[in-house]
């Protein structure tokens, strides 16, 4: 099954075009969404949640129209958006169970075992009976992740899910990422380019509401390999190499500004070469993208 987006857009009331013309194909596995705050990457996520409307543009799941069949769409989907509320005096397994019950989970012994592999699955079995409310911001998460299961969902949607989580916390949410991501379509909305390049075989690049790159992430870096070149500078320095060449990065290291240039030559003697990776890929599209929205 792969879900098919061809010309999507979204225009919000306050004039701000969130998509534009939106055409992507997402298979089963990991599909990755990459894009800075404001990029567009919730606005796409909502509408292939049924939760807001498209003005133009198709979206289909197998042989269901995402953007007509939301009753349909909403029995094969599992939403965890970046921000979800919890009832804090109420128990994760009473929780699961309730919202099994809501899912149409009616056999009693069905959902008690649904529940409890749940709860196994992310991880939280030994917290079942503590109150959601006392769980730290990975346990919530994870027990989103276990509310977006319910029901065997075909599509699975995720925004933002490791925002905010420590690096043991992260892999943990990885982990149980990928092993979703094997019988199903996963998307990750991030603009965290580690978790796309951990975690998908495909993926896009999404900027001012328009996909600026789509593919594999290592053919994507492949693309510009040998073109990245770094040097370290003074910070006074920056702004005269950004009016000179293409900066597509900056960072601190020991108290120097390093960055990194996107060029097929070496810009001069002082350079070295940088070994490409997705980061790179990533800023180049965006600084790319947000020069052509200035002009």
């Amino acid at each position: 099954m792969e879900l098919q987006i061809k010309d999507l857009n979204k225009t919000y009331s306050n004039g701000v075009q969130a998509l534009k013309d939106v055409t992507l194909t997402i298979p089963q596995g990991m599909f990755g969404l990459l894009g800075p705050n404001g990029a567009g990457k919730s606005s796409l996520m909502r509408t292939l949640a049924t939760l807001q409307q498209a003005d133009s543009g198709s979206a289909t799941l197998g042989d269901i129209d995402v953007l007509k069949d939301k009753a349909k769409v909403r029995e094969i989907l599992g939403y965890l958006p970046q921000e979800f509320g919890v009832y804090p005096k109420i128990s994760s397994y009473n929780m699961l169970n309730h919202i099994a019950s809501l899912k149409g989970v009616s056999n009693k012994s069905e959902r008690k075992d649904l529940v409890e592999s749940l709860l196994n699955k992310t991880n939280l079995w030994h917290v079942r009976n503590k109150s959601l409310g006392t769980y730290s911001g990975g346990m919530k998460q994870r027990f989103g992740i276990a509310q977006a299961l319910i029901g065997d969902p075909r599509l699975i949607i995720v925004d933002e899910p490791t925002a905010g989580l420590d690096p043991a916390e992260r892999i943990r949410f990885h982990n149980l990422l990928s092993e979703i991501g094997e019988n199903t379509i996963v998307i990750l909305s991030t603009h965290i380019v580690d978790d796309v390049s951990n975690l998908c075989n495909n993926m896009a690049i999404i900027c001012l509401g328009e996909v600026v790159a789509k593919g594999n992430p290592s053919e994507l870096t492949e693309g510009v390999k040998g073109r990245i070149w770094k040097k370290a500078i003074e910070k006074g320095d920056l702004e005269e190499y950004q009016f000179e060449m293409q900066v597509i990065s900056t960072y601190l290291k020991a108290g120097r500004t390093i960055i990194h240039v996107l060029s097929d030559n070496k810009p001069d003697s002082t350079f070295e070469p940088s070994k490409a990776n997705l980061e790179d890929v990533y800023f180049a599209e965006i600084t790319s993208r947000m020069a052509l929205s200035v002009d």
